[in-house]
C-alpha cells in the first residue's frame, strides 16, 4: 500500500516558515508584505479561492487587499487597476483571480501586471526567467508538486518523469523545475491521447504527474509498480471530489501517491504567499 503525500501536514509546515520569514521582514522594515487581489463579477469557485487566500494571508500576517470590480468593466479599465497597483509602493503582489469575463484576454491582462509584483508568476518575464533557471518565483501549482516531492526526500535526478498536461500553469512550468532536477521529463497531451500512447508513457513512469481536470482518466491499472504518483485534478462528481488518477487501484501498486483531497491543493495558497514574500524582500529592507 502506497504512503499517502499528505498536502495538508506539508502545508501546515511550510506556512510555519513563512510566518517566520514575515516576521522578520514586519522587525525589519516595521511592515507586512501586501498582497493585492483583483476580482472581476461573482463566480462561486473564485469566492471560495479568494476566502482561502484571506484566510491564510492573515493566519501568516500577510495584509491582503482584495478589489472587487463590477461584471461589466471593460478590459481597458481593469488595466487601468492593474497599473495602480503596479506604482502603488505598499503593494508588493498582485494577482488576476479567474476566470475573467468573455471577452477579456487574460494572456495580455497578466502581462500588464509589473513582473516584480507577479504574484503567480505568470508574467512572460518571470516564465522566461523560469526556462532559464534564473527564477525567484514560479507558478504556485507547479512549486506545491516541487515541495511535495521535496519534502518527502523523493530523488528526481536520472527519473523517469510523465506530467500529464501541458498547461502553463502547472504542466509547463513543472516539467521546466523538473528538468532543473536532471531528471527524464516526458509531456503529455490531448494529441497523447489521440495517438493511442497516452498508457504507454504512464506505463513506464517512476513519477507521474497528472494535471488535467478530468476524472479518473488515468486508470490504476496503468502505474507503474513503485512509482511515485501526485494527482493535481479536483473533480466534482456527485457529491464527491475525486482526481485525474483511480486512486483506489494506483494507491495498491504506488509507492508513494496523493490523496483528493488533501494532496497538492492545500499547498497551493501557501506557495502564493510565499511568492510574494520573495517579492517584497527587495522593497521591505
Amino acid at each position: 500500500m502506497a504512503v499517502l503525500l499528505d498536502g495538508k501536514k506539508v502545508a501546515q509546515e511550510l506556512k510555519e516558515r513563512i510566518k517566520s520569514d514575515v516576521a522578520q521582514l514586519k522587525d525589519r522594515a516595521g511592515k507586512a508584505p501586501v498582497l493585492a487581489c483583483l476580482s472581476v463579477g461573482q463566480n462561486a469557485a473564485s469566492s471560495v479561492y479568494i476566502k482561502s487566500q484571506g484566510k491564510v494571508a492573515e493566519e501568516l500576517g500577510v495584509e491582503y487587499r482584495l478589489g472587487t470590480l463590477k461584471e461589466g468593466i471593460s478590459q481597458e479599465d481593469l488595466v487601468a487597476e492593474i497599473c495602480n497597483l503596479n506604482t502603488d509602493p505598499g503593494v508588493h503582489g498582485i494577482i488576476i483571480q479567474t476566470p475573467l469575463p468573455g471577452g477579456m484576454n487574460l494572456d495580455e491582462v497578466v502581462g500588464t501586471i509589473a513582473p516584480k509584483k507577479d504574484a503567480e508568476g505568470m508574467h512572460p518575464e518571470n516564465l522566461g526567467k523560469l526556462l532559464l533557471g534564473q527564477n525567484r518565483i514560479a507558478p504556485c501549482t507547479a512549486q506545491a508538486c516541487m515541495e511535495l516531492l521535496h519534502h518527502y526526500k523523493i530523488k528526481l535526478r536520472g527519473k523517469e518523469v510523465v506530467i500529464v498536461g501541458h498547461s502553463e500553469i502547472v504542466g509547463k512550468p513543472l516539467s521546466l523545475l523538473i528538468l532543473k532536477e536532471f531528471a527524464t521529463t516526458t509531456v503529455c497531451h490531448i494529441a497523447t491521447s489521440e495517438a493511442h500512447k497516452l498508457e504507454d508513457h504512464v506505463a513506464r513512469a517512476e513519477v507521474l504527474i497528472v494535471a488535467v481536470g478530468r476524472a479518473h482518466l488515468i486508470k490504476g491499472a496503468w502505474v507503474k509498480e513503485g512509482a511515485v504518483v501526485v494527482d493535481v485534478g479536483i473533480n466534482r462528481v456527485g457529491d464527491k471530489i475525486i482526481g485525474d488518477v483511480e486512486f483506489e487501484s494506483a494507491e495498491k501498486k504506488a509507492a508513494y501517491i496523493t490523496p483528493v483531497p488533501g494532496g497538492v491543493g492545500p499547498l497551493t495558497v501557501a506557495m502564493l504567499m510565499k511568492n510574494v514574500v520573495t517579492l517584497s524582500t527587495e522593497t521591505l529592507k
